[in-house]
């Protein structure tokens, strides 16, 4: 086997398996949260954040990290998601910050606003507390803002993969070549 081709194997191999470590991590985020239905996964949950209600603590398409809670543990300043139940929002993740806490008739009422907003959102209650937000996963937040550009999705995942089969491709030639050199020197 040839030098060249040694440093050839190496260098396909590293690339391979960054490649892949990458695409494992990211996709893997991805098929926790989507299989488990977003249940909490020893404790813990991850959301995209979808508007800019919370800029500049959280920006569009960060992944954040949600643990759930003790919802009588909260304290004001405390950044949570939860359940919105008003006709708007009916059903989908909320992640404000709590502005006020009080006790109304036995119930502890939880009053959030986004930083970024102008009114505050309707009190909820604490069964609708999905958890305190502990904050960004970087690495996954990093890759998902450039996935979610079409730009991104295509030198991240589309080229990658393209690149690995056309390196396996080569490899294959490569070898093939040199088994029959190898073959025509035994002949000789």
């Amino acid at each position: 086997m040839s030098k060249g081709f040694k440093i050839f194997t190496i260098v396909k191999g590293i690339i391979d398996v960054a490649i892949v470590l990458f695409l494992a991590v990211y996709i893997s985020a991805i098929f926790v949260q989507r299989v488990s239905g977003n249940k909490s996964v020893l404790g813990y949950r991850m959301f995209n954040v979808a508007s800019e209600s919370m800029v500049p603590v959280y920006k569009v398409n960060d992944v954040i990290a949600v643990k759930d809670c003790d919802p009588n543990t909260l304290r004001i300043g405390d950044d949570i998601a939860y359940i919105g139940k008003d006709t708007g929002l009916s059903g989908k993740i909320i992640t404000h910050r709590i502005i006020n806490i009080e006790d109304v008739d036995g119930n502890r009422e939880i009053t959030t606003k986004g930083v970024n907003n102008d009114l505050t959102d309707p009190s909820i209650s604490t069964n609708q507390v999905v958890g305190k937000v502990i904050g960004v996963v970087p690495f996954i937040s990093a890759i998902n803002k450039i996935v979610m550009t079409q730009a991104g999705f295509f030198f991240l995942i589309f080229v990658p993969v393209v690149l690995i089969a056309c390196m396996e491709i080569a490899e294959s030639f490569i070898e093939g070549k040199l088994e029959r050199k190898e073959l025509v020197e035994i002949k000789d």
